[in-house]
């Protein structure tokens, strides 16, 4: 009985120790950091203190939690200031930052596993890990070459033989990396090696096939890899403020220092916020226009007459919404429209990538994915979010905003036997004929 009651005391006072950080409310957002009673990624049980020396030196007379705020104050703005750097620098320099952020991802999700697991000792663990990245990136990316650079492969005999076998190439090079586990068993490790090996794979589906997402929305316009991705910031920072100086109310368990005032302070603040960037940057066609490559100067271009989407309309008020405002009508641009159902899906869906991440996080006993940002953690710990926003904004495209592509159509038209061609020539040719938009084969 004596031993029994130990035993139930003992685990009480465990439960007491990971409840009481749990009370503490300080308005953090979806996707920020868990309490301080978690370790820092490491296994020692105490947080390692990340802050740049100049920062603790100017801000050691503040009380801890002052001195979150300012510092995840400072490394916000620089990171803002970063992210207009790598907008100006073009959509090429965009597609290398969204490269390098999927690389780094990875690489932090997969360290968790390696140490959490003490994988040390398994043979070609880590060199598989990698050697599947690049088998992913390459049947994504190739995918994303054929599309979108389709006259310049066809136009060099390599690219178009790999284009032409794309996808059995990429079967193969995946199969040899497959063929690599299978050999790399070892007796002893065999149910880590396939725990690790499919961390690995959900690792991949995860990262690589959002960001390769995040590409294919850039590439129908800046504005549809703009908007979404500040309207996360805008929720993130908005959320945290609310919560900062009016939470109370603790909003879900699985990050205790998320608050409903943040929640809703967020929610209204990035739909406004999303409806003014859109007006802004609505008149802009080197941000509404695609992203295209021309095949005569061998470079990306952004040139286009905008489409309705981007012009400005006239949209007549409700009646109950007039006698309050006093407008009977309001010009706006129909992208203003759809950038609302984009920021309320960023402040209302968006946050459960973060507590998805905060329940990952716990589940380890890790504090952040790593300590790349002070004050922030790890990369991922930043785009928890962006990912799960990425895949709506591609779904939201492909279903309300893109018809059928033409130059697709043509691209595909091209690849016919010449026979096929013909064939399909004269089809669209009776058609037009008996819809009267062609006489004696020419255009009315």
């Amino acid at each position: 009985m004596t031993e029994l009651r130990h035993r139930v005391t003992g685990e009480q006072e465990l439960d007491e120790k990971e409840i009481e950080p749990e009370v503490k409310l300080d308005g953090e957002t979806a996707s920020d950091s868990e309490g301080k009673a978690e370790t820092g990624g490491t296994h020692q049980g105490t947080p390692s203190d990340d802050t740049p020396e100049v920062l603790n030196r100017a801000l050691s007379s503040l009380s801890s939690r002052w001195k979150n705020w300012w510092v995840r104050g400072i490394l916000t703005l620089a990171m803002i200031a970063f992210f207009f750097f790598i907008i100006y620098l073009g959509p090429i320099v965009l597609m290398m930052i969204v490269m390098c952020v999927q690389i780094k991802c990875f690489q932090e999700i997969i360290m968790i596993g390696y140490n959490v697991y003490h994988s040390y000792d398994l043979p070609w663990f880590r060199t598989l890990s990698w050697y599947f990245l690049l088998c992913v990136n390459y049947f994504f990316y190739g995918e994303t070459v054929t599309d979108y650079f389709f006259t310049l492969v066809q136009r060099e005999e390599p690219l178009r033989i790999l284009s032409k076998y794309h996808r059995f190439i990429s079967f193969a090079l995946y199969l040899i990396g497959f063929c690599m586990f299978v050999l790399s068993l070892v007796k002893k490790h065999y149910r880590l090696q396939f725990y690790m090996f499919g961390w690995t794979h959900v690792t991949l589906l995860i990262v690589v096939t959002q960001s390769h997402l995040i590409i294919h929305n850039l590439f129908e316009g800046m504005i549809w890899f703009i908007v979404p991705i500040s309207c996360v910031i805008c929720n993130d920072i908005m959320a945290y403020m609310f919560g900062f100086f009016f939470g109370r109310t603790p909003l879900i368990k699985l990050s205790p220092k998320k608050t409903w005032e943040g929640f809703i302070g967020g929610f209204f603040s990035t739909v406004l916020f999303g409806i003014l960037l859109s007006y802004v940057m609505a008149g802009y066609s080197s941000f509404v226009c695609p992203v295209e490559f021309d095949n005569d100067t061998n470079r990306f271009i952004v040139d286009c007459e905008p489409s309705d989407l981007f012009q400005l309309q006239e949209y007549h008020i409700p009646a109950v919404l007039q006698s309050v405002i006093g407008w009977k009508t309001v010009w706006m641009y129909p992208f203003q429209i759809h950038s609302i159902s984009l920021s309320t899906f960023a402040s209302l869906i968006g946050p459960f990538g973060g507590f998805f991440a905060s329940g990952f996080k716990r589940a380890f006993k890790i504090k952040d994915f790593a300590n790349t940002i002070p004050g922030h953690g790890g990369i991922m710990d930043r785009f928890d979010c962006q990912y799960l926003m990425a895949t709506f904004v591609n779904v939201y495209i492909a279903s309300f905003i893109r018809g059928p592509n033409p130059s697709k159509l043509i691209q595909q038209f091209l690849t016919l036997r010449p026979d096929q061609q013909i064939h399909i020539f004269n089809t669209l040719k009776s058609h037009l004929t008996e819809r009267g938009m062609l006489e004696n084969g020419e255009g009315l």
